[in-house]
């Protein structure tokens, strides 16, 4: 193989490891505060956080609403989802995947979503870091609360 080759083959192996680099690196949130790529502001951003900014049925459904208790939740685990209801009849919707160490969150209680790999708690009503070693607040998720329904998206 010549120099011209091998250069060729370098860079070529260096620029596909880049571009699975960013992927894998990328977030699947919108960290630049909400709205689209035209920086106006879009109905999800009117929202209150975690829930579905119309009243049409969502995707697929998680739970009826008598099945997430007052002031805990339940979490999802096929769908990486944790819904909580911190107050009667307000619900929310995070990832399941804690920021930390990415470990998906196993219970919900005394007010908190709980991790076990590390012991990182956030608050039930917006995510927000209870105790570390997580710095930062779940992502929320969108859900729609219809007919006694919380349905995905």
């Amino acid at each position: 193989m010549n120099a011209n080759a091998r250069r060729r083959t370098v860079l070529t192996a260096g620029a596909a490891g880049a571009a699975a680099l960013v992927t894998g690196c990328g977030s699947s949130g919108d960290e630049s505060g909400g709205g689209d790529a035209s920086g106006t502001p879009t109905a999800s951003d009117t929202a209150a956080p975690g829930t579905s900014p119309d009243a049409s049925p969502g995707g697929e459904e998680l739970a009826a609403t008598g099945d997430i208790p007052v002031g805990g939740g339940t979490i999802f685990k096929e769908q990486k989802v944790v819904v909580t209801q911190p107050e009667e009849g307000e619900f929310k919707a995070f990832s399941a995947v804690c920021t930390h160490a990415q470990c998906l969150v196993s219970t919900v209680s005394d007010g908190t979503i709980n991790c076990p790999c590390h012991g990182s708690k956030f608050s039930i009503t917006d995510a927000a870091v209870e105790a570390g070693p997580a710095t930062r607040p779940l992502p929320a998720e969108q859900i729609t609360v219809e007919g006694g329904a919380i349905r995905l998206g």
